[in-house]
């Protein structure tokens, strides 16, 4: 019996010293795998077909750039913000607490303190110089002597870009995505493109601060719509009579969370246009399609942001350049 027992115990031990080899074998096979994941070599991943190169979009057809570069001038500010031109052809510039107003030639003419930094600025047909700063408008006049001064209310308020014609006032808010219409005097009218399906009118998208507008040939206000890539046309009632959409990351559109960022016309009516992101200056033609680049991303810094845009009565197209603070002038090359 005892010699049964002594069998008995030791087949159980040999059962037990099994299942521990057993057990080891098991976790070296499975350290193995990891470690054989870990350090072998992958094959690659597929490559994302969506997935766009900035690095090839900001090369462009030589063929396709209608214009060069005439000339320049600095602006000696610690940062610039806004660009406007008048019927005489003067170019003004917003800048730190301060505007400047140079000839077509870029030679100073004289220079006013503001009350802040003027992220939009532009010259009435009467020569009335308005600034946006911040949620206030400051109207002065054509000698720079302040004429009047109100606020845009909204906890959100901020002016990015602003035309007057005939006493209207047309404002374009980024911080409440809207355009407000007030009398010169600072009474509001109306406001302009809110979303309302019945008439058509989607609403805009204004993902970042860039919100510009500009007056067409014909009076109408051109309003971009930054997030859908898109210019909208409305008349003083705030229909709207017009538009058209290009979104593509090629030249043809506009690509990025929200361009154009502004917006200029030529005396034909063709749209010029400035992107951020893909830093470039086009021309667009009155139905939305592209013609031709008037400077390529590779002429400017990459990074750089609000692209301010003008056009003289040459349609010279006058840009604001703020990462390199300066005013550069383009013409046709033919």
């Amino acid at each position: 019996m005892s010699h049964f027992l002594i069998l008995k115990s030791n087949f159980k031990q040999m059962k037990n010293k099994l299942g521990l080899i057993f057990s080891i074998v098991l976790l070296l096979l499975l350290v193995g795998l990891i470690a054989g994941d870990l350090f072998l070599e992958k094959p690659k991943p597929q490559k994302n077909i969506y997935e766009y190169d900035l690095k090839e979009l900001r090369k462009v057809d030589s063929s396709l750039i209608a214009y060069k570069e005439v000339f320049s001038f600095k602006i000696n500010s610690e940062a610039v913000f806004g660009l406007a031109i008048d019927a005489e052809d003067r170019i003004y510039v917003s800048g730190t607490d301060k505007l400047w107003i140079f000839d077509s030639q870029g030679q100073v003419q004289s220079s006013m303190k503001v009350r802040g930094d003027a992220h939009a600025v532009s010259i009435s047909e009467s020569g009335n110089i308005l600034l946006g700063v911040g949620n206030r408008v400051d109207v002065r006049k054509p000698d720079g002597g302040l004429n009047n001064s109100f606020q845009i209310k909204g906890a959100k308020a901020y002016i990015s870009s602003l035309v007057e014609r005939e006493g209207h006032v047309f404002i374009a808010d980024a911080g409440q995505k809207i355009v407000h219409q007030y009398t010169i005097d600072g009474n509001k009218i109306n406001i302009i493109g809110a979303k309302n399906l019945d008439k058509g009118i989607r609403g805009f998208v204004i993902p970042s601060p860039y919100f510009d507008l500009m007056f067409g040939r014909q009076g109408e206000l051109w309003v971009v719509n930054p997030g859908r890539h898109a210019l909208e046309a409305y008349n003083d009632k705030g229909d709207l009579i017009s538009s058209w959409e290009r979104t593509s990351m090629q030249v043809d559109g506009f690509g990025g969370c929200c361009n154009p960022s502004h917006v200029a016309m030529l005396s034909d009516g063709s749209f010029v246009t400035s992107e951020k992101g893909l830093e470039r200056i086009k021309i667009h033609l009155p139905s939305g399609d592209f013609k031709s680049v008037v400077a390529a991303p590779n002429q400017f810094d990459a990074g750089t942001t609000g692209l301010d845009l003008a056009v003289d009565s040459n349609d010279r197209i006058i840009v604001l350049d703020p990462s390199r603070k300066m005013v550069r002038i383009f013409e046709l090359k033919y």
